[in-house]
């Protein structure tokens, strides 16, 4: 199955799975597959589940979540910086923790393009990604 089609089918699986997603900026070189989304049984959360894409060189700027973000690394060699901490750099297989609300960014720091598995159990009806100022 091509990009288009895995692309057309989880959106197509995401709106069938509660409220539309809301649209949301991407910063070049980098793309989000909106995988699964699902209310949880706390009320007023739900989680989120993407598959987020940086070519090489790419980067997502500063940013937060209104809750928290678990990452699993699919591929290349990815660059995390969340605040008061010192960097990491992670590769496929490596996973990350982002508590709520933290701000952090992401960038491919290697000469492959790179892919994270995000999960993001969220407060529902906020904005996913807030970019911080």
């Amino acid at each position: 199955m091509d990009r288009a089609s895995a692309a057309l089918m989880a959106a197509i699986l995401v709106a069938g799975s509660g409220s539309p997603l809301p649209a949301q900026p991407r910063p070049a070189g980098t793309a989000r597959t909106d995988l699964q989304r699902h209310d949880l049984i706390m009320n007023g959360w739900e989680v989120l589940q993407a598959r987020v894409d940086f070519a090489p060189g790419a980067s997502f700027p500063r940013h937060s979540h209104p809750g928290e973000e678990i990452i699993y690394v699919l591929s290349g060699t990815l660059e995390y910086a969340l605040d008061g901490k010192p960097p990491v750099i992670l590769k496929a297989g490596d996973v990350l923790f982002v508590p709520n609300g933290v701000i952090h960014a992401a960038r491919n720091v290697g000469t492959d393009s790179g892919a994270e598995l995000a999960t993001y159990v969220v407060e529902k009806g906020k904005p996913l990604v807030v970019i911080a100022k």
